[in-house]
């Protein structure tokens, strides 16, 4: 229950710094979540398991790369994952294997959120982590924004097959 609306779904993507891939995902998530799915209620956010950049903007190369597939993710400022988005959020996605195990470990036993790697959710891709484009060139911010777009399509029909009592 995120938020105090209990009728709404939690969703968290983390990364370490919070400044290129979980914002990105949480921008494209939220556009997702606009254009299949509006009268969704959804908690949206992301955050780093690392405190490196605290109250910063994300990564002017990740904002433009976002900007031309129609995100906006500038007003977006990073945070560090705290202990109680464990409660708050019913799913915290992590872009890679190193994150995940970092939420496992600072997850409280009373922590509700379901952990796992977004690239989990996507269809028919053989990736299952968003590779950090930090250090590398423009591509990378293209193929972060593919991966996430895959993963959060996937996701969202998740959380519309759950709320619709099917299968998954």
């Amino acid at each position: 229950m995120a938020d105090g609306d209990r009728y709404s779904i939690g969703v968290l993507f983390v990364c370490m710094g919070n400044i290129c891939r979980s914002p990105t995902a949480e921008g494209m998530f939220r556009k997702l979540h606009g254009e299949l799915a509006p009268g969704l209620k959804l908690n949206i956010d992301s955050a780093g398991t690392h405190a490196y950049h605290i109250g910063e903007a994300p990564d002017l190369r990740s904002q433009a790369a976002a900007r031309l597939r129609g995100v906006d993710i500038s007003d977006h400022r990073c945070r560090q994952v705290e202990v109680l988005d464990f409660k708050r959020f019913d799913y915290m996605l992590a872009m890679d294997r190193e994150n995940l195990a970092r939420l496992q470990h600072l997850r409280p036993k009373d922590g509700k959120a379901e952990l796992k790697l977004l690239l989990e959710y996507a269809v028919d891709i053989e990736a299952n982590e968003v590779p950090d484009p930090y250090y590398g060139g423009r591509g990378g911010f293209e193929e972060v924004l593919d991966l996430v777009e895959m993963g959060g399509r996937g996701l969202l029909a998740e959380i519309l097959r759950r709320r619709n009592g099917q299968e998954p």
